[in-house]
């Protein structure tokens, strides 16, 4: 028989949300709290040194390594798809871009029935309220939160010939991404601290460990969500070999992530009826829109070998990275401090598109994301990709076994528009990267390589070369229309007190990296759980291109 607890809440995942939800709610003295996570604790100094973040998605000890379906217009490909798998879930091995998206992504979500109060003049409070940025609190910027955000120092010559040579093209300056002005090229932020991955587990966790209304469990598989007469009241898992039931006197908060979110509510009995009794599940809620809408970024890495010798290629072997890692180890400074993420850009890929739709990440070194494929000598990339694709796909459970990894398939390039999406930002790309600024170090293209130049020649890089940007959303889509799976405060249609809190719950994909947003919708529903007023709507100025409808820069 399995054993049986009892808290107010009961928090499915620690990470981007679960830890800011289990921070929140345990704010009030009177509240108990439980909050389950999978994996182990993040004892690893390859996920706390922010250069050694591929690391950890070499290998499963941190890292859920689904795989998708055979992707259909990628050359039938199986794709790699991490997730986080320990306190902090993904923001414990991504790579620690801090990048909040354009105002424009939440007014969209705004334009949607029941979501009016997530426009970008709801969400900018809780951005601010998450953040303690480096360099002060202003109008875009907080400066009391736990989360801390750095800015890229781009020291490098490479970095600081990306910024030069994205101007030279026509692209303007912005000095924050994350401010007034999102669109342009310039110095990306980074959640690190004193040369230290800044994770939710470091942000939210470890300064509320001691709390005695809060319990953290971690190697706790949660098996299903426990529903009684249409109302969550609990959830089973195992932790130690032993199953145990935990009763939630308030509410059961699912923070699994966009991939075991949607899974963990079909193995409940929560999605659409016919695959349900399929998998062998009995029906609670038929719920359609459950598992549907997958989105993500697609990128590729435009890569070219360079002349000078001033990428990072030396510290790709072997003995250099040990230097780099022991004075890491000693002072928390040098190359192991920074993701080297430092610099990058938003862009619109044609006039009629009023904010950017393509996004940068330049990288000093010609490397695979998860480390592997480096280059043997000097070189440097800018990864791009669109960012809001058209194509759609789907999280499905295989059985009711939760152990069973789900069905995933995103079909990227499904649409035309987003394969001529894709190939314009080859197109673009490579205009900047043959700037007079690159002249001192540019030697000759790499990827896709001086010899793909046709339409078809970019297609099928594209189709052999794309990589996931590890950017899954929008699989339990909050609205109150078809496909909707929860409502403007994360609660699950039909069913009570059940929440889904997580990258899961956005409508639509935003434009850029998730783990900013997704923290910011942690912070916003945390107050819809506690029952508190929301923080006041800012107002501040946001640019757009003046001539947008014209032109393309």
């Amino acid at each position: 028989m399995a054993e049986t607890e009892t808290f107010d809440y009961v928090i499915v995942g620690a990470g981007s949300a679960g830890a800011v939800l289990a921070h929140r709610l345990s704010e009030d003295p009177e509240t108990s709290v439980l909050l389950l996570e999978a994996g182990p604790m993040d004892y690893s100094v390859f996920i706390h040194m922010p250069a050694a973040f591929a690391e950890p998605l070499k290998g499963r000890r941190f890292n859920w390594a689904f795989k998708t379906e055979a992707e259909p217009h990628m050359g039938e490909r199986v794709m790699d798809q991490p997730r986080g798998k320990a306190i902090g879930g993904s923001s414990s091995i991504n790579g620690m871009a801090y990048i909040r998206g354009n105002a424009g992504d939440y007014d969209r979500w705004a334009e949607n029935k029941g979501l009016e109060t997530w426009s970008y003049r709801h969400c900018l409070p809780y951005f601010k309220k998450a953040e303690t940025h480096e360099l002060g609190g202003d109008a875009y910027h907080g400066d009391r939160g736990p989360l801390y955000v750095t800015r890229g120092k781009c020291e490098n010559p490479l970095p600081q010939a990306w910024i030069e040579a994205g101007q030279q093209a026509g692209y303007g300056y912005t000095p924050d991404m994350n401010g007034y002005r999102n669109e342009g090229v310039g110095p990306m932020d980074r959640t690190t601290k004193d040369g230290v991955r800044w994770s939710t587990a470091n942000a939210y966790l470890r300064p509320v460990w001691g709390r005695s209304n809060l319990t953290v469990r971690t190697r706790a598989f949660t098996e299903r969500i426990l529903i009684e007469k249409g109302t969550a009241v609990g959830v089973r898992y195992t932790k130690g070999g032993r199953t145990r039931d935990v009763r939630a006197t308030r509410e059961v908060l699912c923070c699994a992530g966009a991939i075991q979110s949607p899974q963990l509510l079909q193995v409940s009995g929560i999605g659409p009826a016919d695959r349900l009794r399929g998998i062998g599940v009995d029906v609670v809620a038929d719920l359609p829109g459950v598992g549907e809408n997958l989105q993500d970024h697609l990128e590729c890495y435009i890569q070219e070998r360079a002349k000078a010798p001033v990428s990072l290629y030396p510290v790709t072997r072997p003995v250099k990275r040990t230097l780099v890692g022991i004075q890491w180890l000693s002072t928390r400074k040098g190359l192991g401090g920074s993701n080297h993420f430092e610099a990058g850009g938003f862009i619109r890929s044609e006039p009629g598109i009023k904010w950017p739709n393509i996004q940068y990440h330049f990288l000093p070194v010609a490397v695979n994301y998860d480390g592997t494929g480096a280059a043997p000598y000097h070189g440097y990339q800018a990864h791009v990709g669109p960012m809001r694709p058209e194509s759609r796909g789907y999280v499905r459970a295989r059985s009711a076994d939760m152990r069973a990894a789900p069905a995933i398939r995103f079909n990227y390039n499904q649409t035309e528009r987003d394969l001529r999406e894709m190939r314009d930002s080859i197109r673009l790309t490579r205009e900047i990267l043959r700037q007079p600024a690159f002249e001192p170090y540019r030697e000759r293209e790499l990827a896709p390589g001086d010899d793909v130049q046709s339409d078809a020649e970019i297609d099928e890089f594209i189709r052999a070369e794309g990589e996931s940007a590890y950017h899954p959303s929008c699989t339990c889509a909050m609205g109150d229309g078809e496909g909707g799976v929860v409502d403007a405060q994360g609660r699950v249609h039909g069913v009570e007190r059940l929440r889904v809190v997580d990258a899961a719950i956005m409508p639509t994909i935003p434009s850029g990296n998730l783990n900013a947003p997704t923290i910011m919708l942690a912070e916003k529903l945390a107050d819809a759980i506690r029952g508190r007023d929301p923080l006041l709507p800012e107002d501040p100025p946001v640019w757009v291109h003046p001539d947008w409808e014209a032109k393309q820069r």
